[in-house]
């Protein structure tokens, strides 16, 4: 036999009891340390993974069930964008609508002077188109042209409104109207 192992054994027992106790305590001292705490560290880990997954997959949910309502909201939006639209005519639509301002004043009573369209002026996503109008006519007729421009279904306004040289026909009060009228179009990047 090995004269190491021999003397080993010619030990008393409380020596041979405490080496061992020593060699089991290096062994799971070197497994807990070299296999456990790395694999404990990992479990760490995947359980902070699976706590973040678990939370992102809460959220996903949250809006898959959201979901149809969510489309709801984007199609009702999509018509809203389309009504807009409508009221923002784009550019081959301007002198057709212009033409038609025209022809409202010429409704109404109004005599039109004149009709001189001016430059666009860009302000992002819209464009005003503003034109001078000079129109003759009594308060009343400009009272119902305004009343019509305003329910026409583009977006149009009447500015810097100005009633001058009042004169009498007949019975009537006879003016001199002259007014900014801006309509609005749509700038299609």
């Amino acid at each position: 036999m090995n004269p190491k192992v021999e003397k080993l054994l010619k030990l008393p027992l409380y020596q041979r009891v405490i080496i061992l106790a020593v060699l089991v305590v290096l062994i799971v001292g070197a497994f807990v340390w070299l296999m456990w705490l790395p694999e404990y560290e990992k479990i760490g880990q995947l359980e902070q993974d699976k706590a973040r997954l678990v939370a992102e997959l809460a959220q996903k949910q949250k809006i898959a069930d959201d979901l149809p309502k969510f489309k709801a909201e984007f199609a009702k939006m999509e018509k809203q964008l389309e009504e807009a639209l409508t009221q923002l005519p784009n550019k081959k639509e301007i002198p057709t609508l212009l033409t038609n301002l025209a022809s409202l004043a010429k409704d109404n009573g109004l005599d039109v002077k004149s009709f001189t369209p001016k430059g666009e002026v860009s302000k992002g996503f819209f464009a005003e188109v503003p034109a001078a109008l000079a129109l003759v006519g009594t308060y009343h007729q400009i009272a119902e042209f305004t009343q019509a421009v305003g329910e026409l279904s583009r977006i149009v306004n009447i500015s810097n409104l100005s009633l001058s040289s009042p004169r009498v026909q007949g019975d009537l009060a006879i003016l001199n109207i002259s007014c900014k009228v801006t309509t609005f179009r749509f700038v299609d990047k």
